[in-house]
């Protein structure tokens, strides 16, 4: 019998891992199934429980559960630990392993795909979420001359860079006027809903890239807001999903699957 690997979220139905994941079983001649499980609002652990139970060997963890991911496995990596949100779990024996592949996989998006440096550049983070929570690190890591993390609340902000000892600057998205960044990284839910973070004119740098997190058929309002206001290159977050997923495949199965024709190919349907 296959091995059972799902997402979980809520809403899940909008989902691409289950073809990304076929694909990469298919890459790597693995010997799984991949599917999706809807979670009620409130019932993360229940549902999760219940898979799990049933024989299912890890999940990935959407939105809006991956701080309930966080609280339910009993074992964290350090990226999950430093993101406090789980994005990825794995089962073994009596073990939950979590770990959060977010940020790597947008890391190596942006580095690898679309050739954009990170080192020395001013990055702007936009949300305070889980979202954000699984990217800073990652993003850290690579040393920019400046990075910094706005939402419209300033205390959630100030308290999530408490999180990550004061390591970047947290503040009001009003707070923004007057600066520019060479990178603007939306990591807010606001495109699910057609909706747009309230960013200030003129916070596009010359050549700045925006990137939303988010993806869909055409530009997201995010991108589209940012072409219309001074954003040289545009990117969504289809590769980041690709590359997030690529390292919960490579935890789950010990290999690494070649990204690059399954983005091609999600591309394609995404365009059509």
């Amino acid at each position: 019998m296959p091995d059972q690997y799902a997402v979980i979220g809520n809403p899940v139905a909008h989902s691409k891992s289950p073809q990304i994941h076929a694909a990469f079983a298919r890459q790597t001649g693995q010997d799984l199934m991949y599917g999706q499980l809807l979670a009620p609002a409130g019932a993360f652990a229940a549902t999760a429980s219940a898979f799990r139970a049933g024989g299912g060997r890890g999940l990935n963890v959407t939105l809006p559960f991956k701080l309930d991911a966080f609280g339910y496995a009993t074992l964290l990596s350090e990226r999950a630990h430093a993101a406090r949100a789980v994005n990825t779990l794995k089962f073994n024996e009596g073990v939950i392993f979590g770990d959060n592949t977010d940020g790597a996989g947008l890391v190596y998006d942006l580095l690898h795909n679309l050739g954009c440096a990170l080192t020395g550049r001013r990055i702007l983070l936009l949300g305070a979420g889980g979202a954000a929570r699984g990217v800073i690190e990652p993003l850290l890591q690579q040393r920019p001359a400046q990075f910094v993390l706005a939402n419209r609340t300033s205390d959630k902000a100030r308290r999530l860079a408490q999180d990550f000892r004061g390591a970047f600057e947290a503040g009001t998205y009003a707070a923004l006027a007057g600066r520019q960044f060479d990178l603007v990284i939306n990591a807010t839910s606001a495109s699910l809903a057609g909706a747009l973070p309230p960013l200030p004119p003129g916070v596009y740098a010359s050549g700045a890239m925006a990137y939303d997190m988010m993806y869909g058929k055409g530009e997201t309002p995010f991108l589209a807001f940012s072409r219309r206001n001074g954003a040289a290159l545009l990117a969504d977050g289809l590769g980041m999903l690709v590359e997030q997923a690529a390292e919960s495949f490579f935890i789950w199965r010990g290999l690494r699957p070649d990204t690059a024709p399954v983005l091609q190919r999600l591309r394609q349907t995404q365009d059509t």
